[in-house]
């Protein structure tokens, strides 16, 4: 469903230890808003609702919910840290069109 790459993997596996959600993981999500429609919201939860797919890829819990799975399939999540900054992207084959800074995304 979601490939996490390697860098993805590492960080949010440090952001889990070092904010104590031991038992948690990931939870992606897709949500109405930006300047193209949809953008994307990444937090930490403790576990996952009845209706959230749940898998394990390189160490790390991801929840989805069954909504966001539409917009989600297929996508690549991945970190980079450099001169620019630093933070996780996302990769969409599903997504027609994105906003000039990236941030959101029409289905």
């Amino acid at each position: 469903m979601v490939v996490v790459t390697d860098a993805a993997a590492e960080k949010i596996k440090s952001l889990i230890d070092k904010d104590g959600h031991v038992q948690g993981g990931l939870r992606m999500g897709v949500m109405g808003g930006g300047c193209s429609g949809f953008q994307y919201k990444l937090e930490f939860a403790e576990g996952s609702g009845e209706m959230d797919h749940v898998f394990e890829t390189k160490g790390v819990k991801i929840f989805i919910d069954m909504k966001s799975g539409l917009y989600l399939n297929g996508v690549t999540l991945d970190y980079h840290d450099g001169l620019m900054g630093a933070g996780f992207k996302i990769e969409n084959p599903n997504a027609r069109t994105t906003c000039g800074c990236g941030e959101s995304f029409s289905a």
